[in-house]
């Protein structure tokens, strides 16, 4: 975070922020933020701020929603207006579902209910400190939004555009034959300024695209979003060290490398069994599910093995884990499991939500599995 930016807020207002950032991997432009609290001000020009993060509904959500979810209630709690935002005709351009329109918005709604769940059914509507959704194919109905989207693309060349296509998860030499994924990160882009958001959250794959969008605002002297992301977890059978290129992250079309929200106890010990961790290094997937969601959500973490091998551990302090595990005082496979069966009671609220709400799971699995 830009610490320099946050000299001129009243105390209040700088502890409402570090609240709003906490555990966040980077901030860009806190200017923007700043400037809205201090004038009591927000892009829209009404005072409130209204946060944003894009989905493409594509099939059922992994574990790393989770760290998104801690920012977002962060913000909900600091009296941010939060919109998740369900990129359904982003999702066609991306080829999910082979294009299937229909089968992308059943998962948009199933994608609704998971955050509903994670973020504990919060109070719902366009105030402060309240949550909304909005699909693309309804900020798409105006003809308004395309002439952005053109403005957006202007003066961009196509190696610039090609360098943003990690946003996709693709290749930059994957999408010569289809013109519609050089629109993307305009479309992306042009969903900032329309829906006139103040925070753009991400994770740090998101990158490059809000930097693509702050460059257009440059151009044309639009508001600028302060732009937040969050860290990236790693696939569980990577090293954990954490890389540009992120070819290392946590992805469901990996089952084995990916935890699942809907992961029973026993499935998340089965995949977690198979985590990398290596004592003697301080990377590991494993590490990071404590860092950036056990220790955030509970406080502290409890191993326990089984009673031939020692007596139960809490830890709330990281560098200390992972220095008892190098000296042997923690055993790998009682910290991965430790880890599943912590995992596995944080996911306890979404489980009881689905189960009153099986057909939508069950659509989705349907959809996932065929």
């Amino acid at each position: 975070m830009e610490a320099d930016d946050l000299s001129t807020l009243s105390p209040e207002n700088r502890e409402r922020v570090n609240a709003m950032m906490a555990g966040v991997e980077e901030v860009v432009g806190i200017g923007h933020l700043v400037n809205c609290l201090n004038e009591s001000t927000s892009h829209a020009g009404d005072g409130v701020l209204r946060a944003y993060v894009g989905f493409e509904p594509s099939g059922k959500a992994h574990i790393g929603w989770k760290i998104i979810s801690q920012t977002l209630r962060n913000l909900l709690d600091n009296g941010v207006n939060v919109l998740i935002f369900m990129a359904d005709w982003h999702a066609w351009v991306n080829d999910k579902f082979g294009g299937d329109m229909e089968k992308i918005q059943i998962t948009g709604r199933y994608t609704e209910e998971v955050f509903r769940a994670l973020l504990g059914k919060p109070e719902e509507g366009d105030g402060a400190g309240q949550l909304r959704f909005l699909y693309a194919s309804e900020l798409m109905d105006s003809g308004d939004y395309w002439a952005r989207v053109l403005r957006c693309s202007k003066n961009m060349s196509l190696d610039r555009v090609r360098r943003t296509f990690s946003i996709m998860g693709r290749a930059e030499d994957s999408s010569d034959g289809d013109l519609s994924k050089f629109f993307y990160p305009a479309m992306q882009a042009a969903d900032i300024f329309e829906m006139e958001i103040d925070i753009a959250l991400g994770g740090m794959d998101q990158r490059k695209a809000h930097m693509y969008m702050r460059r257009v605002a440059d151009r044309h002297g639009w508001v600028k979003a302060t732009c937040v992301h969050t860290p990236i977890l790693s696939g569980l059978k990577a090293a954990g060290a954490r890389m540009e290129s992120f070819d290392h992250k946590m992805s469901k079309s990996d089952p084995g490398g990916a935890l699942l929200l809907h992961d029973d106890n026993a499935t998340l010990r089965k995949k977690m069994r198979k985590a990398f961790l290596d004592p003697t290094s301080p990377d590991s997937p494993v590490y990071e599910l404590v860092e950036s969601i056990l220790l955030p959500e509970l406080g502290t973490l409890t191993i326990t093995p089984k009673p031939e091998y020692g007596e139960p551990s809490t830890w709330s302090d990281l560098a200390a884990l992972k220095a008892a595990v190098e000296a042997g005082e923690v055993h790998p496979i009682d910290l991965k499991f430790g880890v599943a069966d912590a995992l596995s009671e944080t996911l306890a609220p979404l489980a009881a939500h689905f189960a009153e709400k099986p057909e939508l799971l069950e659509a989705v699995n349907e959809i996932t599995n065929s």
